[in-house]
């Protein structure tokens, strides 16, 4: 009888968070002493004393798959929330040191190797799931978890294939659930600066955007003569690499696959572009509403080779105009130490925004912080990376405009807390995957152009690549292995 009145209640739960992600539209206005287990307190010149504390009944259940180095910085960020039960957590390795720290800070969380047992043996008990996994390893998990109506927080970029990222937009359609990307200053400043400033008609008439990140690479300085991937090396026993490969094709273990260097390989992760793109062109590529590009040339690849990213690329996206206002658009990304955007006059300096977190484990080495500079008609703006806000230049030109500028609301909740509320109703995601899938569609459209070092034409409206029949293949890619044909027809 106990067993049956907990899964009743596990049932009841779960229809009310899908309710309230399917009615996100409308905030839900729930009493404090419902929400708060206790008030929040601040002294009599309002500083903050004591925050206020969510009751475990209102929180999201949360299984978070990926526990180590970056899955487990967005397991950290959801637990400081305070609107998390961080109730599983999953890794094909969780022997290894980086995912032991997690599991200790969590003891109460039950533990899986496979995300697949975790989604069946705790159905009834997890609200949502947060997928911290390599990129080509996204779109397996966030496909069962939605199928099983779960909430999803999906890091950038949304998946490896242009095909991954249109199912998943159709699914999310599907089975109503609440989704965000995890390209986390699409909750910070710039997200709302860039809007209000649309809005305002500050910026406006933009014809040329340069984006830039010149550092250094986990793949800068390899052989770019390497004809083959490398040989097998024996594997830890905690790791289950069958598991780790999903859908991806048979590979034998190598360190440099795993721990951050799936990144480097065009089978397994999106280079530079899918890493920094999702943090720099995420405001404009939305609020200009660019939608897909027309054509994608490689004005410049060094160091290609078919396996592994280039050395240093130059990337121009065209799109055409949007609306009646909108002109055509050439966005020019830059990426190589040394490939760096001629820069106007008047740029000055670009600090490295401090709220970014460790590349590699490690600072961030680079000449030229990433960012991007937007040319309009009359003004240009230089901006950062993540959550960094526009400038206009030259510094006098800011100075002139500084009356006229409108005031930029705050951000109501970071890109966790606004994942977490949405699945409860009360605020919409804004990097649903309706907004981010798009986005992550053009890097797997850039990834291409420079995989196959060749300029692409794509047609938007039959999303085809029409000049280049391996390219447009490619939009789907090989097909998945044995055993995980599955997550194509959920």
């Amino acid at each position: 009888m106990k067993e049956k009145n907990q899964l009743n209640q596990n049932n009841n739960r779960r229809k009310f968070l899908k309710k309230g992600a399917l009615s996100a539209g409308s905030l839900m206005i729930i009493p404090s002493h419902v929400l708060f287990a206790k008030p929040e307190i601040r002294n009599s010149e309002g500083q903050l004393i004591r925050k206020a504390s969510v009751a475990a009944s209102d929180r999201v259940n949360l299984a978070c798959c990926g526990i180590g180095n970056r899955g487990g910085d967005i397991m950290g960020a959801f637990a400081n929330t305070g609107l998390a039960n961080i109730v599983a957590l999953c890794d094909v390795d969780m022997g290894a040191p980086h995912t032991q720290r997690r599991i200790d800070s969590n003891p109460k969380a039950r533990k899986f190797q496979d995300f697949r047992e975790m989604l069946d043996k705790m159905d009834t008990e997890i609200d949502a799931v947060s997928v911290g996994t390599p990129d080509f390893s996204h779109f397996p998990i966030t496909m069962l978890a939605m199928s099983k109506g779960k909430h999803v927080y999906v890091e950038k970029p949304l998946a490896r294939t242009f095909n991954e990222i249109e199912l998943l937009m159709a699914a999310a359609k599907k089975y109503g659930v609440a989704t965000q990307m995890g390209n986390q200053g699409h909750s910070e400043a710039n997200y709302f600066q860039f809007k209000t400033w649309v809005d305002a008609g500050i910026i406006k008439d933009v014809k040329n955007i340069t984006v830039h990140m010149n550092g250094q690479r986990r793949w800068h300085g390899w052989d770019t003569n390497m004809k083959t991937f490398p040989k097998g090396q024996p594997k830890p026993g905690t790791l289950d690499w069958d598991t780790w490969l999903m859908t991806a094709q048979h590979h034998d273990y190598h360190k440099d696959f795993v721990n951050g260097q799936w990144r480097c390989w065009y089978d397994f992760g999106m280079g530079a572009l899918g890493d920094w793109g999702a943090h720099t062109m995420d405001t404009f590529h939305e609020f200009l509403h660019l939608g897909l590009p027309y054509e994608i040339d490689p004005v410049k690849i060094d160091g290609h080779n078919p396996l592994f990213f280039p050395q240093a690329s130059t990337l121009a996206f065209k799109f055409p105009k949007r609306g009646k206002n909108m002109p055509k658009v050439k966005v020019t990304w830059y990426d190589g130490v040394y490939n760096q955007p001629e820069l106007p006059e008047g740029y000055g300096k670009l600090e490295v925004n401090p709220d970014i977190p460790p590349v590699a484990g490690g600072k961030l080495v680079t000449k030229l912080s990433p960012g991007k500079i937007i040319y309009g008609k009359d003004l240009t703006f230089k901006g950062g990376s993540h959550g960094s806000t526009l400038s206009i230049i030259p510094e006098q030109k800011a100075k002139d405009m500084l009356s006229s500028l409108p005031e930029v609301p705050k951000s109501p909740s970071n890109h966790f807390a606004n994942f977490l509320k949405a699945c409860k109703g009360e605020e919409q995601c804004r990097s649903s995957f309706d907004v981010a899938g798009p986005l992550s569609q053009v890097f797997t459209l850039g990834t291409l152009a420079q995989r196959l070092n060749t300029k692409l034409k794509f047609d938007r409206t039959t999303k085809r690549i029409t000049n280049n029949d391996l390219a447009n293949q490619l939009l789907v890619g090989a097909p998945p292995r044995k055993g995980w044909e599955e997550y194509y027809t959920l």
